[in-house]
């Protein structure tokens, strides 16, 4: 069976939807000295260090900025595979005392927001934790809802979500293929 790929956001729609993310989280948390931007590996992290960026350039203010592995507080991990890759979490700065930016490619089932809520609290219990998302794809099996979203997709079971980001694949876009 021969999959089919459309090309559903180009980079200049990547930017322009980062660019509203950022600014919604900045109009909605007026106090951007409180707040903390957190991406989830892998995807995550580099869409977080640009919303990092694009509120420095606006607010001329540096947010704390943190990279979280959630691989072993997946609750299916054994089953992903019996040698999980763990990478780097990092969260050097007071966790009690932010608003934290939650940031990932793609939300679909809600199992790795989860997965990353339950590392987050190893290192403390920030004061409001808020979830910005590239891709919304719906299929929620948790009741886990994006604050900030750059794009609403309707994906059928037989269809996947693939955020191609430059600093990994040499170019931005995202695509969804059918299998």
């Amino acid at each position: 069976m021969k999959s089919e790929k459309q090309q559903i956001m180009t980079a200049a729609d990547i930017d322009l939807a980062l660019s509203r993310i950022a600014l919604q989280i900045v109009e909605r948390n007026r106090n951007v000295n409180n707040l903390a931007i957190v991406g989830i590996h892998t995807g995550g992290v580099y869409l977080a260090e640009r919303i990092k960026e694009l509120i420095k350039n606006r607010e001329n203010v540096e947010v704390p900025f943190g990279s979280l592995d959630i691989t072993l507080y997946r609750d299916d991990w054994s089953m992903a595979s019996q040698s999980p890759v763990v990478k780097t979490t990092d969260l050097n700065f007071p966790v009690e005392c932010c608003t934290m930016v939650l940031v990932d490619d793609v939300l679909f089932t809600g199992r790795t927001i989860r997965a990353a809520l339950d590392a987050i609290m190893d290192f403390g219990r920030p004061m409001v934790i808020q979830l910005a998302v590239l891709v919304d794809r719906g299929g929620r099996e948790l009741p886990i809802q994006p604050d900030f979203v750059g794009m609403h997709v309707n994906v059928e079971d037989n269809e996947r979500i693939d955020v191609l980001l430059k600093e990994r694949a040499g170019g931005d876009e995202v695509i969804l293929e059918s299998r």
